[in-house]
């Protein structure tokens, strides 16, 4: 009669340890959050002042991949590629946009990108995919120009200048407000528009005669168009001033009432083409957000939102473009071209020879 009460009470103890020694290890063991999959991951996006997107259009791409977008601004296009390039040991982000084909080659040599080819590459037009390497995708195009203030010309009863010729005679002295090329994008555009206008021979000899009209150089776009421009934000005293064709969209859209006409024009003779990219930072802890990034780039979405965030047009075909930049935005029928192989070849020469030209 012992051994069963035995054999059960042993049976009992096990049981009872075994329980508790479960229990322990239960208490014991790290437990996830509970939310621990739907955290979020936060992807840099580095890139240049005049970088805009909406806020629905960027949520709607936070939502769908989990991610945060930080935007980080680095300047004018040219001093945020050369903040990325110094920084490339370490960046400062997964994702660069705003290189542009003036300074496409310095971005491809320096080695900061990962190659990737995005599927909607294939409905880009040739024409923009200037990378055969896949470091940068095209995300935009746009024409720089010079830009002119109507109502200053009107009222001071002086033609507007046509051609480039036009900007070196005694009548625009010191109307003029340009970007420096060592760090923007669209004064380098400019350099580069007067050197497919007048060759290697004849373009220093253009801008010695456009510093001796009293041109005036500024380090960017922001503190030449909105700071220095009549037309600008802060209304300045120039009213001739590089930027952009579609400037004077931009110019009806932001103005409250908006006018019947452009108060901004474009001297169409000047201007020069622009494709502007964005690629994966080497280096980036979040590959698969930092590429879904670039993909969003060329989706129907951030297209479409392109034109009245950053007034410039989207590489991608058939995008609906907004009424106000369909009826005022400038398009040059043969906008002055340099290949970005011929650029990459000469462009530290040339800015260095801009500067002892122009700067002294």
């Amino acid at each position: 009669m012992r051994r069963p009460v035995t054999l059960v009470t042993g049976l009992l103890v096990t049981v009872t340890i075994t329980s508790i020694l479960s229990t322990v290890a239960l208490v014991a063991a790290p437990t996830a959050p509970a939310n621990a999959a739907s955290d979020p991951v936060t992807i840099t996006l580095v890139t240049h002042d005049s970088f805009a997107v909406s806020k629905p259009v960027l949520r709607a791409f936070e939502r769908a991949n989990n991610v945060n977008v930080k935007v980080l601004s680095q300047g004018d296009a040219g001093a945020a590629l050369n903040q990325a390039i110094l920084t490339k040991s370490n960046p400062l982000g997964d994702v660069f946009f705003g290189v542009d084909n003036t300074f496409l080659s310095r971005a491809v040599d320096a080695g900061i990108f990962t190659p990737y080819t995005p599927a909607a590459l294939a409905d880009v037009p040739p024409e923009y995919q200037l990378d055969k390497t896949h470091q940068l995708t095209p995300v935009d195009h746009g024409d720089v120009c010079i830009n002119t203030d109507k109502q200053w010309f009107a009222d001071h009863d002086l033609a507007p200048p046509k051609t480039l010729d036009d900007l070196t005679k005694p009548a625009y002295k010191g109307l003029l407000v340009v970007e420096d090329p060592t760090t923007s994008s669209p004064g380098l555009a400019f350099v580069l528009a007067t050197i497919a206008r007048y060759g290697g021979d004849g373009w220093r000899g253009y801008w010695e005669k456009l510093r001796a009209n009293d041109v005036k150089v500024d380090d960017g776009w922001e503190s030449a168009y909105d700071g220095d421009f009549s037309q600008g934000a802060n209304q300045g005293r120039y009213p001739l001033v590089v930027s952009y064709a579609s400037s004077p969209p931009a110019a009806v859209y932001f103005a409250d009432p908006q006018p019947a006409t452009s108060p901004v024009g474009t001297m169409l003779d000047s201007c020069f083409r622009q494709v502007e990219f964005a690629g994966v930072l080497r280096g980036t802890d979040h590959p698969k957000q930092a590429k879904a990034l670039v993909d969003f780039m060329l989706s129907a979405k951030f297209q479409e939102d392109v034109p009245l965030q950053m007034f410039v047009f989207p590489v991608v075909p058939g995008t609906k473009l907004p009424a106000v930049f369909e009826k005022f935005a400038d398009v040059p029928a043969h906008p002055l071209t340099l290949s970005a192989r011929t650029i990459g070849a000469h462009r530290d020469d040339w800015i260095e020879q801009w500067r002892s030209t122009v700067l002294g």
